[in-house]
C-alpha cells in the first residue's frame, strides 16, 4: 500500500452523483470499483440516482472484458461486472462526471496528462473520502497472484463505502 499526502481529501462530496473510476487499463481495479459501487447503491435502493462508469488511462484493453481474476473475486462477493475496457475520453468524461477517482496517484497523473486541468474540483484518489486513510493507493494486482485481487477487493469495498457515505452525508 502506497500513501501520498499530496492529493487532498474530498472536501465535500454531498450531492455528487456522477462517478468515474479510473485505473491504468480498465480491466482490474476500475471495473471492480464500478461494480462494487453499483452493488452498494443497488443495496441501498438508490441506484437510479447515480451514473457510474469506469475507464483506464491507457488503451491496451479497449473493448476487452475485465481480467478473469477480477471477475472471480467479484463473483465471490456477489458483485456483477458488466463493463468493457475503454480509455478515458477527456472531452466527454471531464464534462460528464462530478467525481473522477483514480485508484492510485499514478492514475491521477495519467488523468492530468490526458488533459484534465489541474484545478478540476472532482479529481481525487478513491480513498479521498476515507477519514482513516485519505491518501491510500489501491495497488494494481495485475502481475501478482490471487491474494492481490482479494486485497484489491477489500480496499475497493472500504474506499467505496466511505465514498458513498460522504456523498450521502453519512458520517
Amino acid at each position: 500500500m502506497s500513501v501520498d499526502s499530496s492529493w487532498p481529501p474530498i472536501p465535500d462530496a454531498r450531492g455528487c452523483r456522477r462517478v468515474l473510476f479510473v485505473c491504468l487499463g480498465n480491466i482490474c481495479r476500475s471495473p471492480l470499483a464500478q461494480g462494487v459501487f453499483e452493488h452498494l447503491i443497488q443495496g441501498r435502493g438508490i441506484h437510479n440516482q447515480f451514473t457510474v462508469a469506469s475507464c483506464g488511462t491507457g488503451d491496451w484493453h479497449i473493448g476487452q472484458p475485465p481480467d478473469p481474476r477480477t471477475i472471480l473475486v467479484a463473483e465471490r462477493h456477489g458483485v456483477k461486472l458488466h463493463t468493457r475496457g475503454r480509455q478515458l475520453d477527456a472531452a466527454m468524461d471531464f464534462a460528464r462526471f462530478d467525481l473522477i477517482l483514480g485508484m492510485d496517484r499514478r492514475n491521477l497523473e495519467g488523468i492530468r496528462a490526458l488533459g484534465c486541468p489541474p484545478q478540476i474540483a472532482g479529481l481525487f484518489l478513491l480513498y479521498a473520502a476515507s477519514t482513516v486513510h485519505p491518501h491510500l493507493d489501491v495497488p494494481d494486482p495485475y502481475y501478482g497472484g490471487p491474494e492481490g485481487f482479494d486485497e484489491m477487493y477489500r480496499l475497493i469495498l472500504l474506499g467505496s463505502e466511505a465514498l458513498l457515505d460522504a456523498m450521502l452525508e453519512v458520517r
